[in-house]
């Protein structure tokens, strides 16, 4: 019988004597070169171009964009890319730049919700004030959230389309707050640079009215394909017991749901459809994921731990389900009021 304690180190032997820790750098300089290049075609066809339906395409481009840059900024905070941290680092004010968020403030974030995935109260990712993760949750939300929350089936998804404006406000937020900012003076600079071209360029070349839409459109977008590309990680998974103890291994694997893997979920989630293995071996270049299925999943069949994959919209079916069913016993108090 396989001592828990030891499963995770024998795993990692196994996806050391692999390679697959290795560095891609060639890969990296691809995705980074084709991630500023389309970058910047965004850039050069909103000030070229004079034509209301073009643009509202651009900006739906650009969000696609904004997204795929925002993946660069998540491997490097997870070192995947660079061996030197502060290359990892310079990265990810880079990106800081380009999408107005706080590169602190992700990683800070991010840091929990990997050490804690989906236990309630621990994992920022569970701790949102408009949705409820379990009944016990749910019963504890006050006045007009706790009638909202009832109906959280319905809007999730279009709630998601406000995921982009939430990071900003957060990052705003922590960058206020002060507390664990790497660069505190970078950073702030680097996102009113942010909003300072984005308005202007927006505005400049636009009428206002068209402006408004644009960046409606944009930030819509862009905060739906964000959202919508970590929700399947792990809402509708197991929450933890806090009474139970769970080793690192198996609180990872539990907690977490891979997607079925196919050329358009690999390349529109990079790499994060394989969340079991990213959340057990975060340093593994995105590229190198598919890999270290193979040995995770053998392994995990070896020690009879539960290793959940399902397709990527099957994920959204069990998601909903997942949020209805939470949200149960307040419409159950509705009912119940009515027939009383």
């Amino acid at each position: 019988m396989s001592d828990p304690n030891k499963d995770y180190a024998d795993l990692k032997r196994r996806i050391a004597a692999a390679g697959l820790f290795e560095k891609q750098l060639g890969y990296y300089a691809y995705k980074i070169v084709s991630g500023l290049l389309l970058f910047a075609l965004g850039l050069i066809f909103l000030v070229m171009i004079d034509n209301m339906w073009l643009q509202v395409a651009n900006a739906i481009f650009l969000a696609f964009v904004f997204v795929q840059v925002g993946f660069l900024g998540h491997d490097a905070g997870h070192r995947q890319i660079f061996k030197k941290v502060r290359r990892n680092d310079y990265l990810g004010l880079l990106v800081n730049l380009l999408l107005g968020i706080s590169r602190s403030w992700w990683f800070d974030q991010h840091n929990e919700h990997h050490d804690n995935p989906n236990v309630l109260d621990e994992d920022p990712h569970t701790n949102i004030p408009v949705i409820a993760f379990d009944e016990e949750q749910a019963r504890n939300k006050k006045g007009f959230l706790r009638t909202l929350v009832k109906y959280q089936a319905f809007y999730f998804i279009p709630f998601l389309c406000l995921e982009g404006i939430g990071t900003r406000l957060a990052s705003i937020s922590f960058l206020r707050a002060g507390k664990n900012v790497q660069y505190p003076l970078v950073e702030p600079v680097l996102m009113l640079v942010h909003f300072a071209v984005y308005l202007g360029l927006v505005f400049f070349f636009m009428p206002v009215w068209q402006g408004v839409l644009f960046i409606g459109i944009h930030q819509a977008v862009f905060g739906l394909y964000l959202g919508s590309s970590f929700a399947p990680n792990h809402k509708g998974m197991a929450i933890p017991d806090e009474k139970t103890k769970q080793d690192f291994l198996r609180l990872q694997v539990l907690t977490s749901r891979n997607l079925k893997s196919n050329f358009l979920v690999d390349f529109f989630l990079a790499g994060l459809g394989y969340q079991i293995e990213h959340h057990l071996f975060t340093s593994i270049p995105r590229n190198k994921l598919k890999d270290a299925q193979k040995i995770v999943r053998a392994f995990c069949e070896e020690r009879s731990i539960p290793y959940y994959e399902s397709g990527y919209w099957q994920s959204w079916v069990e998601i909903i389900s997942s949020l209805h069913k939470a949200s149960a016993p307040l419409r159950n108090e509705s009912l119940q009021g009515v027939q009383s």
